[in-house]
């Protein structure tokens, strides 16, 4: 995870860099900054009548082009920035969707219930044709849509209904719009009473009610009066200037932020003194005044700041954003972060959906269980001040220049998103490259798996964990509820077929216990050939018992099983300890288990070394070869001892279970406790 958060890190680094690449670009091609400004006088009349409708501002009673650039100087200065995007955006001709509702529940719950939103309706009565035809409807549709205002159709013919019960008995036009300045408050709707059906005399309606909604101030007393008022808002955003009524997107923002942020419009047209004005410090009309708890913040003179609803948007969401404005930000992050696995993940291609399939669910489901505490932490009423000091910190950290580069590339890269696709693919083969290079340098064989080895290796691995006790995520040793059953669960209910045998994980084998096998001393030569000489007369048959009473345990328990003393039993006999097939001490029985296994040399095993729960043997069962000095050995959980390649090789080819005994070997059995030797003390 935090190696895919290091890699979106370096991402939005080469996003920041490249947009500062392009703005040298343009600056070396035509000798402009995006921030710089644009004189009016010097821009032909389409262009300005552009300018114009991207800010909401009616021009149809302007037919000379001097009315027409006054009007764009009275609404804000003009950036290079911004008359690119409004050209841009005239030249694209995308369609814009509107919506048909199909009954009073559909119009209720988008119009009605909506609070932060404008809604225009076109209601079309029964056997009437449409107060605005297709063609004007659709220059409306696409005009108002670039202000964040929504459009719709409600036919009466789907709900004769409700049409009859709103008074709705013409074709008409309906404008939905908050009613109060409140957050989720109620919404009232205005019917268009006009008798020109022009484009632009909708629009001047609409302009109109939106601008209702905001307080406008018309003398420097007012002002005064409200400039120093504190309420409920802690964040103002103030229009000074020249104008009959303020722009549409100024007004469609105020829609949009009801309840956070408190839009008020000044209008200086009439103004003899303004004096006061320059005590709060706004010397010049146009001017966007934001003023806070912390201070106040001129809009417009850092990067990306244009006279525009989208722009004004962004920065008023950085200033003042909403619980779900966050969540969308965690969650383009969080997907973002996620795809990375794509590129991350070597090996098939179908390996790398199929777990970039995992991670996209992972993340996100861990991302919407994480934000419901958080909303219920939200709702109490002892984290008002947290809440506060989180506002005031956004507001500090995106009042600064380096925010207004990254909204200023927010907003170009949302507007080419082609070109934010192709960089972040870009990115992710560059993360390919050096993964698939690393990965080799360290001879991964998954590089190289194609589709089939790794379906196939899936299969493997899911039948084994579907059917089978997850043994990796068992840790040796464990405790299972066939443990204590001999039997092995009567043998598995005696059908052993009808149970699928399936492949086993073999990472247990590495929680197996190892050691080394040690010696502790040396028999001199001499002293062994007297020992053999001496016993050379009787060793045959003392074998000869030894071997045939060993033949009878084992025939009685289990085949090659290695003999556990009872308490207080001597290991062996002194008589039989002259025997060279196997080792034992010429000693009583000082709590140690007997042995099993041959073992020739003069060498005395040191089982100190040796783990407790192992049963003490000198021979490997699987090669037939004695246990020699240094040698590794491993145990498994029955007790047998092995030469640990021996025992892995035995394992890792699918015989999970002992040589010996035929234990699981990766199933726990009750440890063999040694007993306590007798007490040595003796009468003297």
């Amino acid at each position: 995870m935090w190696l895919k958060l290091c890699f979106l890190l370096l991402y939005f680094l080469v996003l920041f860099v490249l947009a500062r690449v392009f703005e040298a670009v343009v600056w070396y091609e035509t000798g402009f900054f995006a921030t710089q400004l644009v004189d009016p006088v010097a821009l032909s009349f389409r262009k300005l009548r552009t300018i114009l409708e991207c800010r909401g501002l009616g021009h149809s009673g302007l037919p000379e082009k001097k009315d027409v650039r006054e009007l764009v100087e009275k609404s804000g200065d003009l950036m290079e920035g911004e008359l690119y995007s409004a050209l841009k955006e005239e030249e694209a001709s995308e369609s814009v969707s509107s919506t048909n509702f199909s009954g009073e529940m559909h119009f209720y719950e988008l119009v009605e219930d909506t609070k932060d939103g404008i809604w225009l309706v076109q209601v079309i009565a029964n056997d009437r044709s449409p107060l605005v035809g297709k063609v004007h409807w659709e220059k409306m549709v696409k005009k108002v849509s670039r202000f964040g205002i929504r459009t719709g159709t409600f036919n009466c013919s789907s709900d004769p209904r409700y049409c009859r019960r709103r008074g709705w008995l013409k074709s008409t036009l309906i404008m939905s719009v908050p009613q109060t300045s409140t957050s989720k408050g109620k919404v009232m709707l205005k019917e268009y009473s006009g008798r020109r059906i022009e484009v632009e005399h909708i629009f001047k309606w609409i302009t109109a009610h939106a601008a209702s909604r905001i307080k406008t101030i018309y003398n420097s007393e007012h002002l005064r009066e409200e400039w120093n008022k504190s309420d409920q808002y802690r964040v103002k955003i103030y229009l000074f200037a020249n104008l009959d009524q303020p722009p549409a997107f100024f007004s469609a923002l105020s829609v949009k932020f009801t309840g956070r942020v408190e839009f008020i419009f000044v209008n200086v047209e009439n103004w003899d003194n303004k004096s006061y004005m320059a005590e709060i410090g706004v010397y010049k009309t146009p001017s966007y005044i934001l003023r806070t708890p912390e201070g106040i913040y001129r809009y417009g003179n850092n990067t990306g700041e244009f006279i525009s609803l989208r722009a004004m948007d962004s920065f008023l969401r950085s200033l003042q954003p909403e619980v779900n404005d966050l969540f969308v930000l965690s969650l383009v992050l969080v997907n973002l972060m996620a795809w990375m696995d794509l590129f991350i993940t070597q090996g098939a291609t179908i390996k790398r959906f199929v777990v970039l399939i995992s991670t996209l669910g992972t993340y996100n489901s861990l991302l919407i269980i994480s934000w419901l505490p958080v909303l219920g932490f939200l709702q109490l009423p002892y984290l008002d001040s947290f809440y506060e000091y989180s506002l005031k910190l956004f507001r500090y950290s995106n009042t600064t220049t380096l925010a207004s580069w990254v909204r200023a590339d927010w907003m170009f890269y949302s507007s080419h998103p082609a070109l934010f696709l192709s960089t972040y693919l870009g990115h992710g083969l560059l993360i390919d490259y050096f993964e698939k290079k690393r990965r080799r340098n360290n001879n991964n064989d998954e590089v190289n798996a194609n589709n089939l080895e790794w379906l196939s290796s899936l299969w493997d691995w899911y039948t084994s964990y579907l059917f089978h006790p997850i043994a990796s995520f068992q840790h040796f040793p464990f405790d299972s509820d066939w443990d204590e059953d001999p039997d092995l669960f009567l043998e598995r209910l005696a059908f052993p077929d009808l149970w699928l045998h399936p492949l086993i994980p073999t990472d247990y084998i590495k929680n197996l216990p190892m050691w080394r096998f040690k010696c502790l001393g040396v028999h001199s030569d001499e002293e062994m050939l007297e020992t053999l000489q001496d016993s050379e007369s009787d060793s045959d048959s003392e074998n000869k018992e030894v071997f045939s009473s060993e033949k009878d345990v084992s025939e009685d328990d289990e085949p090659n099983a290695c003999h556990r003393p009872s308490e207080g039993e001597p290991r062996c006999r002194a008589e039989t300890c002259s025997c060279a097939g196997k080792y034992c001490h010429n000693e009583p029985y000082e709590g140690k288990a007997r042995s099993y296994g041959s073992y020739s040399t003069t060498e005395e095993p040191d089982w100190s070394a040796w783990p407790p729960e192992m049963l003490h043997c000198t021979e490997c069962v699987v090669c037939l070869e004695n246990f020699e000095e240094g040698c590794l050995l491993m145990g498994l959980p029955c007790g047998h001892v092995f030469h640990q390649n021996c025992i892995v090789m035995w394992l890792a080819g699918g015989r999970h279970c002992c040589p010996v005994c035929r234990w699981a070997s990766y199933k726990k059995k009750q440890p063999y406790t040694h007993p306590q030797p007798p007490s040595s003390d003796a009468p003297s």
